[in-house]
């Protein structure tokens, strides 16, 4: 990250600590604003930090859809590290290939005694811990879009909720408070699922039945004198008119 862009997220993150939550959202994305476009992996931070102010200001909307930015950033991310890794093995196979010792004659039991030392290159090194800091970061991004999701509620928000902790509960590194809130959530959220699912069923069947009577009202019918039956033996339904029901 750029100097500049570096000292306005330190300055945001001040605003942060002093619950000064707008004036971090603003100063976060100023140093979004001037952050490289190929830094994915430090503008999934900042987006990250954006989306845990949005939590904090209840702006729940926001908060999923810059925490989603954080994530499609870290995939990118994390794609750009495994290809660098991938070719920092490849140029490591091919110096070997150019450079290749004498001959060292080992015994069996020389070979079967030592122990295998595997020495971790420089640019190794700094892909591992590239890959470490992208799933921390993963981790909180997730949290919070889970959290923004629940709280908004309704059947897909919800919906997304359990996807995104199930998807924590497979990940390690977890703090002890955020693994006793997936769990939770893992087990509250189906019901508030089924829940949101038959309300917002009925409120579209409602809505449906109103248009139809709209329809139907000039012919003098209403969705009533239809009723829909269900066949027991096959399960399939059938549609029944019924011309003596008044419309309402």
């Amino acid at each position: 990250m750029c100097s500049e862009s570096n000292e306005k997220k330190s300055e945001a993150n001040a605003l942060f600590s002093s619950a000064k939550y707008e004036n971090a959202i603003n100063k976060y994305e100023e140093a979004s604003a001037i952050c490289p476009h190929y830094l994915d992996y430090e503008l999934a931070v900042l987006k990250s930090n954006i989306a845990a102010c949005h939590l904090k200001l209840e702006q729940y909307k926001e908060a999923i859809q810059t925490a989603t930015d954080a994530l499609e950033s870290l995939s990118r991310s994390e794609k750009a590290a495994l290809e660098d890794a991938k070719k920092s093995s490849d140029d490591a196979e091919e110096h070997v290939e150019e450079d290749e010792p004498e001959e060292e004659i080992v015994s069996a039991g020389a070979q079967k005694s030592a122990p295998a030392i595997v020495k971790e290159t420089d640019a190794q090194q700094a892909t591992r811990k590239r890959q470490d800091d992208i799933l921390r970061i993963r981790a909180k991004a997730l949290m919070r879009r889970a959290r923004a999701r629940s709280e908004l509620g309704g059947w897909s928000n919800l919906s997304g909720a359990e996807e995104d902790y199930k998807t924590l509960s497979t990940m390690s590194g977890l703090s002890g408070t955020d693994e006793k809130i997936v769990r939770a959530q893992l087990r509250t959220l189906p019901a508030r699922i089924k829940a949101a699912q038959e309300k917002e069923m009925s409120e579209m069947w409602g809505k449906l039945k109103d248009l139809g009577n709209g329809i139907l009202k000039p012919f003098g019918l209403s969705t009533d004198n239809f009723q829909m039956v269900k066949d027991e033996k096959t399960g399939g339904y059938s549609m029944n008119f019924n011309q003596n029901q008044k419309p309402k």
